[in-house]
């Protein structure tokens, strides 16, 4: 299948409603080539703000433009956007519920060659307890859009979290987005897989592997995990026999920890939950990466075959 970015998706998103939309104003910190706002900073450039390697500047001025009126996309690597600003994600957006969108890109493991200093694999869980805040990790191009689009048309924090590297198409043009609505990409009636972001296409790869074992895997993809998507994940929890949740995170307070949160006090269900293990990444590629901390279909299919056995 075709890879596309999804940062460049974003780039693309923000110019073409910001024609439109002229109270959208967007920030990055000297990396705007690599987010890709620069696409929106070279043809509205007087609604463009480079704050240079300022982030904690940058989130306070994107809640302060905010506070007039507008809405703010503020962007940067994941580690700098969360991890150098918490104080002023928590304080100036959070707390004032200012109409400010962080989108970071560059996130987990998939940062690849950059190493553990860059690899931020602790940001959703940074914000999920923070009140206001919507987490949201697109699982391709064309969900990567909708998101973007919908954070810009409602009011409040958002952060939308994106790859470094480009995924496989998994939506076409007619995709919706619907914040707090988890996608059931293929049903499933033995084991249910959960995943985000790169990890949604390492779950389809499982699933077909599975099948040709007579192992009927669903796959959901749970983009919005905050809001979480307690409905469908209920319903999934109940027709199958066992859980998984996959995702280039840490297992502690991402995906896999708000839907262990949300079953084990109202449907108590047999789980496991992959991601990297309370370690800091290293340098190589994504894929090598991937396959070190072992985030790959063959181990969701290990996995899958012990809860079920």
């Amino acid at each position: 299948m075709a890879k596309e970015s999804l940062r460049g998706e974003y780039g693309k998103t923000l110019l073409r409603i910001g024609r439109d939309n002229k109270n959208i104003v967007v920030l990055d910190a000297d990396l705007a080539k690599s987010t890709k706002t620069l696409t929106f900073g070279k043809e509205v450039a007087e609604r463009f703000i480079d704050m240079g390697l300022s982030e904690q500047d940058m989130i306070s001025t994107a809640a302060g433009i905010s506070l007039t009126g507008k809405t703010v996309f503020a962007s940067t690597f994941c580690v700098f956007l969360i991890g150098r600003v918490y104080d002023q994600v928590r304080q100036s957006v959070c707390y004032n519920n200012a109409n400010v969108k962080l989108v970071g890109t560059h996130s987990g493991l998939g940062v690849g060659e950059d190493g553990a200093t860059h690899q931020m694999l602790e940001d959703i869980a940074l914000l999920r307890p923070l009140p206001n805040m919507r987490v949201i990790v697109p699982a391709d191009a064309t969900e990567t859009a909708r998101a973007v689009e919908y954070a810009a048309e409602n009011d409040g924090p958002f952060f939308i979290r994106l790859t470094r590297g480009n995924l496989e198409k998994i939506y076409d043009s007619n995709y919706k987005f619907e914040l707090g609505r988890a996608s059931v990409i293929k049903p499933g009636r033995d084991i249910t897989l959960f995943a985000i972001g790169a990890m949604v296409e390492k779950a389809l790869e499982a699933a077909k592997v599975l099948a040709q074992e007579s192992i009927d895997a669903a796959v959901i993809n749970v983009s919005t995990v905050k809001p979480l998507d307690k409905d469908t994940i209920m319903d999934a929890a109940r027709k199958t026999r066992a859980v998984i949740t996959i995702e280039d995170h840490s297992v502690y307070g991402g995906l896999g920890s708000a839907i262990a949160e949300f079953l084990s006090q109202n449907h108590p269900t047999k789980m496991k939950i992959i991601g990297v293990e309370g370690v800091f990444g290293r340098s190589g590629s994504a894929a090598d990466l991937y396959s070190h901390f072992k985030l790959t279909a063959h181990r969701v299919v290990d996995e899958a075959r012990k809860l079920i056995s």
